[in-house]
């Protein structure tokens, strides 16, 4: 587990690196590396269980939602689709393994107020892809919820690395968003990065324990 962390580290550092100065194969190259990497990882679990059949389906969803996004010509609705896959993949991933859920309703209530604020943020700016978008955040912020509540409920280690998963991809994409359609900002790459390969990693990481 070590070396993979180490592995997933240094390639998704050349692709940030490569957003700011390096050229632009580097930046194609290494993102869809970085994910194969966990692809890779998650495959090789001694025991795979049904869950992590679903996380192995969910990163080749996310994997192609990045090629699309990479190409010269982005397909945007194609990737959110993608994403939302992932998401909707990764949640009965989560159910599976852990069927019954209570109701802690400080989290959907934070969730919500948070995807109330995001929306009122890049609603004018969405145009034909409004209601796609919201489709979107409300599958990451579902995943959220059932991660959370799973580890409300039962507190385990492995129920916390996917609820903190989930916080980061929820973060990556909540920033991702901001920045494309709202407040372009140039510190955005790192910050999406850290969060989108720091997320996938601690929930494939769940499937260790």
């Amino acid at each position: 587990m070590l070396w993979s962390f180490i592995a997933v580290l240094f390639s998704g550092w050349l692709y940030v690196d490569a957003s700011y100065r390096g050229p632009s194969w580097q930046r194609w190259l290494f993102k869809p590396i970085t994910i194969a990497l966990q692809l890779a990882l998650a495959w090789q679990t001694p025991l795979m269980s049904v869950t992590g059949y679903f996380i192995v389906l969910g990163l080749l969803a996310t994997l192609a939602a990045d090629i699309l996004l990479l190409l010269p010509i982005q397909r945007m609705l194609f990737a959110i689709g993608a994403y939302s896959a992932c998401h909707l993949l990764y949640t009965i991933g989560f159910l599976v393994a852990k069927a019954s859920l209570t109701f802690f309703w400080p989290l959907p209530l934070l969730l919500l107020v948070i995807i109330a604020v995001l929306l009122a943020i890049l609603w004018s700016r969405l145009d034909t892809l409004c209601w796609p978008v919201v489709a979107f955040i409300a599958m990451n912020a579902v995943m959220v919820w059932v991660a959370g509540e799973q580890y409300f409920a039962l507190g385990s280690s492995n129920n916390l690395s996917c609820f903190t998963g989930s916080v980061l991809l929820f973060t990556a994409h909540g920033v991702w968003l901001i920045h494309h359609y709202r407040f372009p900002f140039r510190a955005h790459q790192a910050m999406v990065a850290a969060s989108y390969f720091a997320g996938h990693f601690l929930i494939v990481r769940a499937l260790y324990f």
